[in-house]
């Protein structure tokens, strides 16, 4: 069993200790070592947790994804790493009872939007700001009667959905793509980044939307007072943190990720990984630590592969999600779930949850390596517990 450490440490606790912290060596990595490094601060290593709101803390969050080709994506992150004891009624009580809140279609701590407020009230930045932020805040600005009409319509009526919300924006939202014309959409996730409002539950798939102090400050006290960081780069360096101690390894710099970011500054200690250009930020506490392993079926969307590159560079894993590909073009499978196998990514499960049938549908284990014995049988007790867990009988293609 495993306990996770740092759960209740406070932000400006956190910040002393990383102003103090003075880095002198850069450590020096195999590609085993970073691999472990990064499975172990998955908590996907032997030591299983046991506390669901524990979990989700240490990870920081759990990507919104409804497609349930066999389960939606945050229930399969948190089945990854508790087993079968893991209920998807934990997550929706902490939802309901907003100790978990939705951002940026990210489900969170709801104390981690402390870490937040800051930059929502110096939105779309300071400084050297990107001309599409320019654009955004421009378009806002031009259609400042509608968002006051939200806010008017929240106040009194509130929480609502963007369909149950009149559209009188004076200028479109213009798009190539999915979002053309969606006026009260955009706004209300600008609006959102804004800390004007917030998503206050579901109805069906659609949003509902609410005041974001009527979300945000509503939450219980599920945990002790935590001080709100003095000002945006405080709070930076607090989430670069927390993101660093979730995955155990990243890069300090990277690509711009508009919703959260897969690099972490200049915090942990430097790194570089044999075989891999760069440098690297390691989180020291998991330097030097007893690795034991264990086999996984992971989401999709599971964050020890989210970064592209660093799957690539450090696990050497091919893998994409193909259920946006026509099915001729498909290598794996519509919904295939990467296998973890000790520190390495052996292979993908392609399996369906075909719930009116009552059973797991396994149409196909890929492996990317050959398989031992000892791999087959834990993939296949992984398996087991996957239908377990969704209470459907496996049954396998012939």
């Amino acid at each position: 069993m495993r306990a996770i450490d740092g759960a209740c440490v406070s932000f400006r606790c956190r910040r002393d200790l990383l102003r103090s912290c003075s880095v002198t060596n850069v450590h020096r990595l195999s590609r085993t070592d970073a691999r472990q490094i990064a499975v172990r601060a998955q908590l996907l290593d032997a030591r299983r947790p046991t506390d669901f709101l524990d979990v989700l803390r240490h990870l920081t969050m759990l990507q919104v994804d409804p497609t349930s080709a066999v389960a939606p994506s945050a229930d399969l992150v948190m089945w990854s790493r508790l087993g079968s004891s893991y209920s998807p009624k934990d997550l929706q009580a902490a939802l309901d009872d907003r100790t978990v809140v939705e951002y940026r279609a990210m489900l969170r701590p709801c104390e981690d939007m402390a870490l937040y407020r800051a930059e929502m009230a110096q939105w779309p930045g300071t400084g050297d700001v990107r001309g599409y932020k320019q654009a955004q805040a421009a378009w806002v600005e031009s259609n400042d009667s509608c968002r006051r009409d939200i806010l008017d319509r929240l106040r009194a009526s509130g929480p609502l959905t963007s369909r149950e919300i009149p559209d009188t924006c004076a200028r479109p939202w213009a798009s190539t793509g999915w979002n053309n014309n969606r006026n009260v959409t955009m706004l209300l996730d600008f609006m959102a980044q804004r800390g004007e409002v917030a998503v206050a539950g579901r109805k069906g798939r659609d949003r509902l939307w609410d005041l974001a102090d009527n979300v945000y400050l509503a939450a219980p006290a599920a945990r002790p007072a935590e001080a709100v960081p003095d000002g945006v780069e405080e709070a930076e360096t607090i989430r670069n943190d927390k993101r660093l101690r979730a995955l155990g390894i990243a890069r300090a710099r990277g690509p711009e990720c508009p919703v959260e970011p897969a690099d972490v500054g200049e915090v942990g200690e430097a790194a570089v990984v044999d075989g891999v250009r760069g440098e690297w930020r390691v989180d020291p506490d998991q330097l030097d630590q007893p690795f034991s392993g264990r086999a996984a079926l992971l989401s999709p969307f599971d964050r020890l592969l989210h970064e592209r590159m660093r799957m690539l560079e450090i696990f050497e894993f091919d893998y994409a999600l193909e259920m946006y590909k026509p099915v001729v073009k498909r290598r794996w499978g519509y919904y295939a779930l990467p296998i973890l196998y000790g520190d390495r990514l052996i292979g993908k499960l392609d399996s369906t949850a075909d719930r009116d049938a009552g059973m797991l549908r396994v149409d196909a284990v890929h492996h990317d390596v050959p398989f031992t014995a000892a791999m087959a049988a834990a993939v296949d007790v992984e398996i087991s517990d996957l239908g377990r867990w969704l209470q459907l009988d496996v049954v396998r293609a012939r």
